[in-house]
């Protein structure tokens, strides 16, 4: 724990080594996020009194290979983000956790009663007693702590805002009561489970894991129990690519069936085949048994299929590109992928409403303005919301003046893929 106004100087408007990491080498980005973290700090100690504090920066993810593979045991490959939700912290010696988040009202969470509630489903506080209840299920110390939290992770942008702030929660109950011992991995699975049964939502583990492990990590799912997590040595910010996340203003409301088809046709072809997911087969296995399934699952459902057992092995070869440091290689498989998404997996626009077509004319748009340099997909779930392109520092100007001027100003988010997951900001 240190004064405020000793990390306010650490901080040196930024200018520090640490910043740098997490924020770029931009000096009015630096003098920015120096600014905002001041701002934080300020807050917390007009809300608690207290200004001996410890600092705290979890990213947001963008999923980079793997498209809907996850669901069918597969392969994924994932970054984190340099928006990021950061906390400003310190112990409070009670048996309750004090959160206030801007622009939410403050939260409690009694640490007596840990059991779960159906009535607090779909709330931070729920996020946050399952994690401290699994973290004392398993061993870890738990105690009463005050937070203020700033957030940049924009919710609905496919950057998962809510595992930024789980893993965030998990990493400052890990410096504050267990001395940093909970490994990045662990803290991953802990705030999962926290969704899954704190919060009520089934999810998987990609997005908790590349905001807490940082960088470019892959997860292999074919033993959910056991995901195998890697992390990838490349230096994104040295590849002269920004990364930029288009949101397209598609409205999610009325797409349910179109998100619930995908894991449905899939498993229908594996389960033609005998077997309960896609890992379980192999493309040739499909093929093969196309003319006797063909009217049992339908087309698309083969097609589907065939998306994923490419989209599967491509990770395997995204993976092998960065580690030999070939990016033009990585960028074509890049490209491959959002082909393979728009003509196999169809999750670009949905069936009962091709008028609209944000994704479709966002790719489209790419594809003119970066004509063959960089490359381009859709981002996450599909069918409406985010597309990802990957735009040579040369046009980035250019790329998001076209894609804003269709979508409006704000739309573009300019990222990098930052090294670090959820960490504690020593300085």
């Amino acid at each position: 724990m240190q004064e405020v106004n000793s990390l306010i100087e650490k901080i040196n408007n930024g200018n520090n080594p640490l910043f740098q990491e997490l924020y770029g080498s931009d000096t009015s980005i630096l003098k920015e996020q120096a600014d905002r973290y001041k701002a934080l700090m300020n807050d917390f100690v007009k809300v608690y009194g207290t200004d001996e504090v410890d600092l705290f920066s979890s990213p947001g993810r963008t999923e980079i290979g793997g498209n809907h593979t996850d669901h069918q045991l597969g392969r994924v490959m994932a970054g984190a983000v340099n928006l990021d939700n950061i906390a400003v912290a310190a112990k409070n010696d009670s048996n309750v956790i004090n959160i206030k988040s801007e622009g939410y009202p403050e939260f409690q969470v009694d640490l007596s009663d840990l059991t779960i509630d159906k009535a607090q489903f779909y709330t931070s506080g729920s996020i946050v007693k399952g994690i401290c209840a699994r973290l004392k299920e398993l061993g870890y110390k738990i105690g009463g702590f005050n937070a203020s939290i700033e957030g940049r992770v924009p919710k609905g942008s496919g950057l998962s805002s809510s595992a930024s702030f789980e893993v965030l929660i998990g990493a400052i109950i890990s410096h504050l009561f267990n001395d940093g011992k909970l490994d990045p991995v662990e803290n991953a699975i802990i705030g999962q489970w926290a969704e899954n049964n704190y919060f009520g939502k089934p999810c998987g583990l990609m997005d908790q894991t590349a905001c807490s492990v940082g960088g470019f990590i892959t997860i292999d799912f074919e033993d959910p129990s056991k995901p195998i997590v890697k992390a990838l040595d490349f230096d994104f910010q040295k590849s002269g690519y920004a990364l930029v996340i288009t949101d397209t203003g598609g409205n999610h409301a009325d797409l349910n069936d179109e998100y619930a088809s995908l894991p449905i046709e899939m498993k229908s072809v594996a389960k033609e085949l005998g077997k309960e997911v896609l890992r379980q087969v192999s493309m040739e296995d499909v093929v093969e048994a196309i003319p006797g399934i063909r009217k049992k699952v339908g087309d698309r459902a083969i097609l589907r299929s065939f998306h994923f057992q490419r989209d599967n092995a491509r990770v395997l070869d995204q993976v092998a590109a960065l580690e030999s440091d070939d990016f033009q290689g990585f960028l074509k498989m890049v490209i491959e992928s959002g082909y393979s998404s728009y003509m196999y997996n169809q999750n670009i626009y949905p069936v009962t409403n091709v008028e609209e077509q944000g994704v479709s004319l966002a790719l489209a748009l790419s594809d003119m303005v970066l004509n063959g340099k960089g490359a381009w997909r859709v981002h996450g779930g599909g069918f409406a919301g985010t597309i990802q392109a990957f735009v040579p520092q040369d046009l980035v100007d250019k790329y998001v003046a076209t894609l804003e001027s269709v979508f409006g100003e704000g739309s573009c988010h300019k990222l990098f893929i930052r090294a670090k997951g959820s960490v504690k900001v020593d300085l």
